[in-house]
């Protein structure tokens, strides 16, 4: 999922794809963090063939996170989740996506990666309920429209733990700014990290007080 315009053949890359129909699959390798991921991307998913330009811009802007249990939220075929779980050895990561297509290929690219034993993906329902985390990493599905994202976000920021942050790569021109101000007035501190050909690098606080 991201802020990105969608290709044809990428429409339904939000929603529900039947991972048991054939589709083409494509092969692509990118360098994150002085590791090299082969990942496999397919249609129907999100940044089919390459690393999308806002993720691309997360990684280039941040270093890789401590240890510790981390959601990627959007998780599409999974490169934020699996570059964490490539570049921190004690990372536990989840990746949660509503596309099952996308969950399908996430999981076989962890498997692909070795990192099958630290990186599972799974749709929202399937996470255990008492299950905290220390961040979520995050290239928002911005196109739901406002209303729907507010309320995703919502849904999984009260799941990181006392003093957890959410990380998160928004477009300036895709309302970046309107993001930040609302999330600070909804109880959750946000700054901005960097700023890099128009995208916005987020961070944002859970603080302790926090039921």
């Amino acid at each position: 999922m991201s802020t990105e315009p969608a290709d044809s053949d990428e429409q339904d890359h939000y929603f529900n794809a039947d991972p048991s129909v054939p589709y083409a699959r494509e092969t692509y390798t990118c360098e994150v963090w002085g590791h090299e991921l082969e990942l496999i991307s397919g249609a129907g998913v999100f940044s089919r063939g390459h690393l999308d330009h806002a993720t691309a811009i997360l990684f280039r802007e941040l270093e890789p996170p401590p240890m510790g249990q981390f959601l990627d939220l959007g998780c599409g075929y999974g490169p934020i989740g699996l570059a964490i779980a490539k570049a921190v050895p004690l990372a536990r990561v989840i990746g949660v996506d509503v596309n099952e297509r996308a969950i399908a290929l996430a999981n076989d690219n962890a498997k692909a990666l070795g990192v099958a034993g630290t990186f599972a993906a799974v749709t929202p329902e399937n996470v255990p309920s008492d299950y905290r985390f220390d961040e979520i990493w995050t290239n928002p599905p911005i196109r739901i429209g406002k209303e729907a994202l507010h309320a995703l976000l919502l849904t999984w920021l009260p799941r990181l733990a006392p003093n957890g942050r959410m990380v998160s790569v928004v477009g300036k021109h895709l309302g970046a700014d309107s993001l930040q101000r609302w999330l600070g007035e909804q109880g959750y501190p946000t700054t901005r990290l960097a700023s890099h050909k128009g995208f916005r690098i987020l961070e944002t606080r859970r603080g302790s007080d926090l039921t």
